[in-house]
């Protein structure tokens, strides 16, 4: 096997290379910042030989000495034609068309795509979507999105966790810049120690994501690429308050140092200290909290000869507060006057990113990964203590080539990861560290009139999980015109943290067992599954307004499962799958271009998520079967001379009935029904732009005041045997409005 894996990764280097043509198409905005141009063709004059730019703006074609002429064209600009000596990388901007005198062509760019071309099911959504809402942070981001659910984990933390194809987010490998980010100890937390504000674009991959980013991935993958230095304002300020007394400030300051390094430092920081118990059951609805998040970004950029690289430097500081309204932990603290939980959070990383472009050979390019971070939790939660550090080292070598054309295209290398955790939980020290060490192996074929694929695998060897193939395999075609049909399937394996993961458990009552003692990890076996997965979209005109449909389906089928297990009001039991465990996922929706700048986004959702416990299969608990999303947004024509104008944007969600585990061995005070009421919330905004420098915003979450009345089970006796917080179904807090602004100046 491991003969197999070095000859793989020997392949570019083996195989000969026609000729490469590479470059980047782009635009200018108002305010003068290059944006790409995605849908820009670019082809050899007199030739039938071209291309068509990716979501970046890039491209690559075929080059021969006889190709002397390049002409890029796209509606509603200038077509520019270029003298071509040599392949050599392009960058060139296009100019808008000023001179059309009876045509007028309007581009507005979305702010969310969906590529007809791209192999995997990929949803591409930028700065001007997550502006959409106010988003503190990256958990908080996907309001307006209806590939993602996002719920309350629990009813005093405050934890927003995500889901996708009906699974929670320790199946997601989420990353930052393709680096993965949010795992081990941060798995619980993760998402909300990064700001909305630092976020540049997100970009969800539906199903097993490329075997470049690892092995964990299983339901998908998000990644978040962070604002660039070399492209952000030179100032931006963003401040937020809120009514449930949350306040925020967002700061980035960008400078250029030299011709070829730039700078940027943004800081973060967010306090709530106002006590709420809307609901009068006397616990906090929100945690009292504070945050300090600081991060220091450089690039270097040399273009003449092909490198780019970045440093990030990131410091966090998190603490929160949560239980009794009348819990005082200089007082109350492992007692059992009051119950309260308070979480504090200390967490360092450095990540530095290096890629070399051939500037003779465009096609070949190398790039480098590497990431320490150490992340250090003391927790509490009532009489329930945990404790974590964990230290990681993450790298990746990835060399990409070309085999014949351009079409045909490889991604190799090697990366090595290591975890070490010390965790003290249930009043027991637990202790492992985890080394992997892997190479992969990509092709990609892209014919964009019609096929496309993208074939991976990869081989590990891990000191805990033993050694292990990941294929992962996505087929892109397209039949006719503005359509694309996908399918995908891939293999995924992962260490379950079970305490990290499942933080939520130690806020109850219930005794936590371990009830497999053979496996490598806490006596368990690792979590290995495939994910299938099939997709159409096709674009049209309504009414002379462009349009779209998605249909997808998914499916996750675990060989083996870490079934954590609620079924026992009692007890959180912990146990390898003994039988069937899979996740059915259905999605369809619809996008239109109702009118000029008034779009719609509608979806419904069916979710099947069974598994089988020691008591039978049941369905997996709090997730709707059936789900409705709505979004609708407008704005206003900017005005020309200030650029003045106005935003708009709602969604609506309702879920349906979301099953509860069983609480019939409980006392009568303490049973719940078989189900939760069906939800319905709604959210909006209003942004009036002022001006490019500065724009203020007035919004409302949960406008309806959806409400769940009693969140935590057994409040009148919180040390009691029935004390649970986790059967959270909807909103606690009940309607909440925020207002603020943004200044930038570039």
């Amino acid at each position: 096997m491991r003969t197999i894996v070095i000859i793989l990764l020997m392949v570019p280097f083996l195989v000969g290379s026609q000729e490469q043509l590479s470059g980047e198409i782009l635009e200018l905005t108002n305010d003068n910042k290059e944006q790409p141009l995605f849908g820009a063709n670019v082809f050899w004059l007199n030739t039938t030989v071209g291309a068509v730019t990716d979501l970046d703006g890039k491209f690559s074609i075929p080059y021969q000495k006889t190709y002397k002429k390049l002409v890029i064209s796209y509606v509603g600009y200038q077509t520019d034609t270029l003298t071509i000596d040599s392949p050599k990388y392009i960058k060139h901007i296009l100019k808008p068309n000023s001179q059309l005198d009876e045509v007028t062509v309007v581009t507005r760019k979305q702010s969310t795509a969906k590529s007809y071309f791209k192999s995997a099911n990929v949803i591409t959504v930028n700065s001007d979507e997550l502006l959409k809402a106010a988003c503190c942070n990256l958990s908080e981001s996907f309001e307006t999105n209806p590939s993602i659910d996002v719920n309350f984990s629990d009813a005093v933390t405050g934890t927003r966790q995500i889901k996708m194809l009906g699974l929670t987010s320790k199946y997601i490998l989420i990353t930052t810049e393709n680096i993965p980010s949010i795992r081990g100890a941060s798995q619980a937390f993760g998402l909300s120690f990064i700001p909305g504000t630092w976020v540049e674009s997100i970009q969800i991959t539906k199903g097993a994501g490329s075997v470049t980013n690892g092995f964990e991935s299983i339901a998908g993958q998000i990644n978040a690429e962070l604002q660039k230095p070399t492209k952000d304002d030179r100032v931006f300020v963003n401040l937020y308050t809120a009514t449930n007394q949350r306040y925020e400030l967002n700061t980035h300051l960008n400078t250029r140092v030299t011709e070829k390094w730039s700078t940027g430092l943004y800081i973060h920081g967010n306090t709530r200290q106002m006590k709420n118990d809307v609901n009068n059951d006397g616990f906090l609805d929100m945690p009292l909290s504070d945050q300090v998040n600081v991060l220091n970004r450089w690039q270097y950029t040399n273009p003449e000869k092909g490198l780019v690289s970045f440093i990030n430097l990131r410091y966090l500081s998190d603490a929160k507060q949560s239980g009794q309204v009348d819990f005082d932990p200089d007082r109350d603290k492992f007692t059992t006057n009051f119950w309260g939980s308070e979480i504090e959070t200390k967490r360092f990383e450095l990540t530095t990113k290096f890629g070399y472009v051939n500037p003779e050979i465009p096609w070949q390019s190398l790039g480098v990964q590497l990431a320490y971070s150490t992340h250090n939790q003391k927790s509490y939660f009532g009489l329930n203590r945990y404790d974590i550090n964990h230290n990681s080292v993450y790298s990746n070598v990835i060399y990409n080539s070309i085999i014949s054309d351009s079409r045909h295209k490889i991604k190799t290398g090697l990366s090595f990861t290591y975890d070490h955790y010390d965790e003290l939980a249930i009043n027991t020290e637990f202790e492992r560290s985890e080394r992997s060490f892997g190479g992969f192996f990509e092709y990609s074929y892209d014919n964009l009139d019609k096929l496309s694929l993208t074939a991976g695998v990869r081989f590990d060897t891990h000191n805990l999980l033993g050694e292990f193939i990941t294929p992962r395999l996505h087929i892109r075609y397209t039949p006719w015109e503005k359509s694309a049909w996908r399918f995908s399937v891939g293999r995924g394996i992962r260490s379950a943290n079970i305490f990290a993961e499942n933080q939520n458990m130690f806020a109850t009552s219930r005794q936590i067992n371990i009830l497999d003692t053979n496996g490598s990890i806490y006596g368990l076996d690792p979590e290995i599954a495939w994910n299938y997965g099939v997709s159409f979209l096709q674009g049209f005109n309504l009414f002379s307004r462009k349009a779209d449909v998605t249909i997808d389906f998914y499916r996750t089928d675990f060989q083996n499962q870490v079934v954590v297990d609620w079924e026992n009001p009692q007890e959180v039991n912990f146990y390898n799958l003994k039988g069937d465990s899979f996740a059915n996922s259905l999605q369809v929706e619809f996008n239109y271009n109702v009118f000029e700048r008034f779009d719609i986004r509608t979806a419904y959702k069916y979710y099947d998520v069974q598994t089988d416990y020691l008591i039978g299969k049941r369905s997996k608990p709090l997730i709707p079967k059936h789900r409705l999303f709505a979004n609708a947004s407008y704005e206003t024509k900017a005005e020309e001379s200030s650029g003045s104008q106005w935003k708009f944007d709602a969604t609506y969600n309702w879920l349906s009935e979301q099953r509860f585990t069983s609480t019939a061995t409980n006392p009568i005070a303490y049973r719940l029904p078989n189900q939760s009421p069906t939800i319905g919330t709604l959210n909006a905004q209003v942004t009036k732009v002022f001006s490019e420098k500065f724009e203020v915003y007035l919004g409302g979450e949960n406008i309806t005041n959806v409400r769940q009345e009693n969140p935590v089970l057994g409040a009148d006796n919180p040390f009691g045997p029935n004390f649970d917080t986790t059967f959270v179904y909807g909103p606690i807090f009940g309607s909440m409005y925020y207002a603020g602004l943004r200044y930038r100046l570039n």
